[in-house]
């Protein structure tokens, strides 16, 4: 009798798994709606600036930085999810490895933006692909804070308004790039972005215009930033000298490694709680 109870028991746990089984597979192949899908968002790598302290590509002198974010997607379609970020980046420029070097400007700056946008998947989600590039759009805002060292110390050079101007600490910024996921489990994506970031300012590095009359200047400490040929005995620059140019705007670049953790919406929570096996 004790023997017959055990396997009965013993097929029953079996069926059971074997139904849990089949619901799972069922649910995993079944279409899901993607609307209201939430994923966190996370990226590492590193920041490269363009602007007037540049003109064009050192290999010796890149003047790399970090960039770190963090952020949210939220599913809209099947291929079109909405994306806002949180982003730290650090850039610098010095025109010692420059066409213009006589000018002896520099900069530094650690700043934080964010940015709204839209992400669109090449591949549905319902698809489930293992691998899904995609492209990327979004506008936002960033806080300039470009310092330059002197004496061994470094300034904020936007308060000593340097070329004589007040200039917007809070630009708009548009961004473009593409990407590719890879889906490395039920719920984790690993991948790699590329994506510019088009200030519209030409004060990310705090030169834009010409040199001011030095005497229009708060104080010392603004003539010596804003003038820094002497430093490396070159001749002053005169009032209305080219210090920068207004033509094109500052830019920086972003190429990151970056992981995304589908957290899911209300409706698919509900649907694996009925597909939870029973604990034996």
């Amino acid at each position: 009798m004790m023997k017959n109870k055990a396997l009965l028991l013993a097929m029953l746990i079996t069926t059971a798994m074997q139904v849990c089984a089949q619901r799972k597979s069922s649910f995993g192949n079944r279409y899901v709606n993607p609307f209201g899908v939430l994923s966190f968002t996370g990226g590492v790598g590193v920041a490269y600036y363009t602007g007037d302290l540049k003109d064009g590509v050192n290999m010796k002198h890149l003047g790399l930085g970090p960039s770190i974010s963090i952020g949210a997607l939220y599913r809209l379609s099947e291929h079109v999810s909405a994306r806002g970020e949180l982003r730290f980046y650090q850039v610098s420029g010095d025109q010692k490895y420059a066409r213009n070097f006589q000018n002896n400007l520099s900069f530094r700056t650690f700043n934080p933006d964010i940015n709204l946008g839209i992400q669109a998947d090449l591949f549905a989600y319902n698809r489930q692909a293992r691998v899904n590039p995609y492209l990327m759009a979004g506008a936002g805002f960033t806080l300039l804070n470009p310092k330059a060292k002197l004496d061994g110390k470094w300034h904020k050079l936007a308060p000593l308004t340097t070329e004589g101007v007040k200039y917007n600490r809070l630009p708009l910024v548009f961004t473009a790039g593409i990407g590719t996921s890879f889906k490395t489990s039920e719920r984790l994506s690993l991948g790699v972005e590329l994506c510019n970031n088009f200030v519209n300012s030409d004060y990310l590095d705090d030169a834009s215009t010409v040199y001011p009359n030095p005497d229009q200047l708060p104080n010392d400490l603004a003539r010596r930033l804003s003038d820094r040929s002497a430093e490396i005995g070159q001749e002053p620059r005169q009032p209305g000298w080219n210090r920068g140019s207004a033509k094109s705007k500052d830019s920086y670049l972003f190429l990151q490694m970056r992981a995304t953790y589908l957290i899911g919406s209300r409706m698919q929570a509900q649907e694996r709680k009925k597909t939870r096996c029973p604990k034996f």
